[in-house]
């Protein structure tokens, strides 16, 4: 299947209207749905942030599109908020957090595997195992604090074991920063894996930044601080793959086409009837909007946005189990650390680095902590004494209540 982003016709952008009841919606059911439909969810709410913030950003700057910034960033915040209404109510943020990270693994393994970039493609394979190992540090924090198992969540798609440790992943800033591709030679899905995994990541830091002071637990407190200061590190390297030459408008163009690109690819893999019409809709919603792009760049850059953008799309987002490549990846290339723009073996580890690390961990690692004796295994909740003792309370201290 493919999309020829210049012939299909998306909705007017007079007509992409909403009401608050379907703006709010039925969500997905946590358990009975595919853990994919929350992957697509997650993700699509990720790129629609990512485009209001881009947007917001562009006005402050070009006093000419702030019309069209705005038109098309309101229909964008309804999209946004439409996608995470989605989520529903019963899921709690240590569950969606699971969430999350499957998101940063399958979707970066994908983009790891296919992109054109060799160095770009190393780049992703470096942030996979540091989002890997999030997981696996979470998934602790689960069982930890309620004796669940986060494959609930996960579906038996994504592994549950260490990756490159939370604690060595700390850098200095200058280690973080990564070589841009160079926006006249740089293959058009290079640049859309920058903006989509960009907005992925940023989200990720914002939600932990939000949810994490609302645990009790210190340990998941200091877990969640520490893992969002690596979610603002991964969006320090992926915003810096993008070449800062681009115009605002070439920007613009990447970020339209990325959200199109997202949404075509949702919709051919959901298996979620009601869903796959909302991904439907907003795939219209967003070829109208790279329309107006594309117009917009023709008429004040006068440049012809073909120069720029593939006909067709290339292959959809691949939205299933990546086992086999995180798993080699994994084994060859846990130990790399980075250094400036390169990743590198770890004895070539940036001496800054070093010494920003031993700082941070001086009182301890709550990543460490937090997994200390932990292995996960299949069937804790049913099978785990600690579970048993919860439930037995729990309904004890329900049936006193009665």
């Amino acid at each position: 299947m493919s999309l020829d982003i210049f012939k299909e016709r998306g909705t007017p952008l007079e007509r992409q209207m909403f009401t608050w009841k379907e703006i709010a919606g039925e969500p997905y059911s946590k358990l009975d749905d595919d853990a994919f439909t929350r992957v697509r969810q997650i993700l699509m709410h990720g790129v629609e942030q990512e485009s209001c913030r881009f947007k917001h950003f562009a006005a402050r700057f070009n006093p000419d599109l702030r019309l069209p910034l705005a038109q098309i960033r309101r229909v964008e915040h309804h999209q946004a908020t439409m996608v995470n209404w989605l989520m529903p109510a019963d899921q709690s943020a240590l569950e969606t957090t699971i969430g999350f990270e499957q998101v940063a693994i399958e979707v970066t393994a994908h983009v790891a595997a296919v992109e054109p970039d060799p160095y770009m493609a190393q780049v992703y394979r470096f942030g996979l195992l540091e989002d890997f190992d999030h997981l696996y540090r979470y998934a602790a924090l689960m069982d930890r604090l309620c004796g669940k198992d986060a494959n609930n969540i996960l579906q038996s798609y994504t592994d549950i074991m260490p990756g490159r440790p939370t604690s060595v992943e700390h850098r200095s800033p200058e280690d973080d920063l990564r070589r841009y591709y160079e926006k006249t030679k740089a293959a058009p899905l290079t640049k859309i894996h920058a903006a989509l995994i960009t907005g992925a990541e940023w989200q990720t830091r914002d939600y932990y930044l939000t949810v994490g002071p609302t645990f009790a637990d210190p340990l998941a407190r200091q877990l969640y601080a520490e893992i969002a200061s690596i979610e603002e590190q991964h969006v320090t390297q992926y915003e810096a793959l993008s070449d800062p030459n681009e115009t605002w408008l070439e920007k613009w163009l990447v970020q339209e086409a990325t959200e199109a690109y997202a949404y075509w690819s949702c919709y051919c893999q959901e298996q979620h009837p009601r869903i796959k019409q909302i991904w439907e809709r907003f795939l219209s919603y967003e070829l109208e909007h790279l329309r107006i792009v594309r117009e917009l760049m023709q008429t004040l850059e006068r440049r012809d946005p073909a120069e720029l953008l593939p006909a067709e799309f290339p292959d959809p987002l691949s939205f299933t189990s990546h086992r086999k490549f995180v798993r080699e990846t994994l084994a060859e290339e846990v130990e790399l650390r980075a250094r400036g723009f390169d990743i590198v073996p770890p004895d070539q580890e940036s001496p800054a680095s070093v010494a920003y690390r031993a700082q941070l961990n001086g009182a301890g690692s709550p990543s460490a902590v937090v997994a200390a004796g932990y292995q996960w295994k299949p069937g804790t909740e049913l099978t785990d004494p600690r579970t048993r003792r919860i439930e037995f309370a729990s309904l004890a201290g329900e049936e006193a209540v009665r």
